[in-house]
């Protein structure tokens, strides 16, 4: 599909536009442009048939004027220093945009994890964090699950971490397994948290709900429980999802005439998102290729997987029918797709906003982890929902007072809020 895009290179171009619309001083813009700190480990791990192999860990630690950094851990073949660098970046301005009392970090592997044995699993989630636990902690760093880890990887880092420091500590790791430390609605948190900003942008809109139809890229947790959200919560139609096949090593799209019936298509899936064709082709679902989602004529498009998915030459692909793109996933539009869909009068909910969810319920899981007091799941997606809720409206009113894209508003509100804990600290 899309021309490769460096995400670190996007994330900064996008602060920088920003920066310049708040007369940001060019030293504060500096420092801001650029992460704290930065580690790379190469981990080494025996395999299931006696060799060695050496692994390439990162963590980047992008500002923590607000509060802990706290971000997830990607285990993915195509990780860089730089995809981590950006990731990082657009956590600080996530848990900010949120107004969560956190900073922004990131880390990952550079390793299918679909290519390990579950006990090489295991050993290179051990590895990690043998070798990064120095600089983890509650009140210190804080990772949680991404593309390629589970709650399970999550549990095997918070108790090697355990280990090592000589107590439990549950807090330092969110996004764990329910009874190991996790919260109730983490699960879907990420997905819900989409669905309640689009329900936010399409009241604004004044769009049906029931009336519209939504094509999704990925089928990962957050697709999956998002498209789930649009369909049982917003009543509206799932047209498509897609996914990456990690037999074939390719994507597809997978379709209906009836719309898309997503806790079906979860039934026929792996941990890894990837659909059985055939199960679904016997159920009538149509299988194309993996960037007809983007071409569907809908009233909603949902990027969820990757970033740099709507670019420039990609951009040209969208229906005109389309009013609203919601970002499930971190930086899926490039800059030049951005003016395209700025020409065309699409509604944009930013990534950092619109995917909020998730850090969101992490939070919520690091406060129940400290009082070792735990909520009910209504009680974790109704503090979700109010928090979302208050976080869209605060960029839209931004938007609308100061007549940017919502994207730059997301910044700005974002933006403001680091440099006032930068001053407030005396950083400044």
């Amino acid at each position: 599909m899309a021309t490769m895009t460096n995400a670190f290179e996007m994330a900064q171009r996008q602060f920088d536009h920003v920066a310049s619309l708040l007369k940001l001083d060019p030293q504060v813009s500096e420092l801001l442009r650029w992460p704290m700190r930065e580690y790379h480990m190469r981990i080494p791990v025996r395999m299931d048939d006696g060799t060695l192999r050496v692994f390439d860990g990162y963590r980047v630690q992008h500002n923590d004027a607000r509060g802990p950094n706290k971000g997830g851990i990607r285990f993915h073949p195509a990780e860089t220093l730089d995809t981590v660098r950006a990731l990082a970046t657009w956590m600080t301005w996530k848990c900010a945009v949120a107004d969560i009392p956190l900073g922004g970090g990131k880390g990952g592997v550079a390793i299918d994890p679909a290519t390990l044995s579950t006990s090489e699993k295991e050993r290179l989630c051990r590895g990690y964090i043998d070798h990064f636990w120095k600089y983890l902690g509650p009140r210190q760093d804080v990772p949680a699950p991404d593309v390629g880890t589970t709650a399970q990887m999550m549990g095997w880092m918070m108790d090697e971490y355990s280990k090592l420091v000589g107590q439990y500590t549950p807090g330092v790791i969110t996004g764990k397994p329910l009874g190991g430390g996790g919260s109730l609605g983490r699960t879907e948190a990420t997905g819900h948290g989409v669905i309640y900003a689009v329900r936010e942008a399409m009241k604004y809109l004044q769009m049906a709900p029931d009336q519209s139809v939504a094509a999704f890229q990925g089928f990962g947790n957050v697709s999956q429980y998002a498209a789930i959200g649009f369909k049982e919560l917003l009543k509206g139609k799932v047209a498509c999802v897609s996914y990456w096949d990690r037999d074939d090593r390719t994507s597809y799209t997978v379709s209906h005439p009836d719309g898309v019936d997503p806790r079906y298509l979860i039934s026929i899936t792996d941990q890894y998102g990837t659909i059985d064709k055939n199960k679904a082709r016997t159920s009538g679902y149509v299988i194309e290729g993996g960037d007809a989602w983007l071409t569907k004529d809908v009233d909603v498009l949902i990027p969820a997987a990757l970033e740099g998915q709507i670019n420039g030459e990609s951009v040209q692909a969208v229906s005109k029918r389309v009013r609203l793109v919601a970002e499930g996933a971190n930086g899926p539009t490039t800059p030049e797709a951005d003016e395209v869909l700025k020409s065309r009068g699409v509604f944009v909910i930013p990534d950092f906003l619109c995917n909020a969810g998730g850090v969101t319920v992490s939070y919520f899981e690091s406060v129940q982890n400290d009082m070792n007091f735990y909520w009910t799941k209504e009680e974790v997606l109704d503090r979700l929902d109010t928090r979302m809720t208050v976080a869209f409206e605060s960029v839209l009113e931004m938007a609308i007072n100061d007549k940017v894209y919502m994207r730059d508003a997301a910044y700005m509100v974002a933006i403001a809020r680091v440099v006032k804990a930068m001053e407030l600290r005396g950083w400044l």
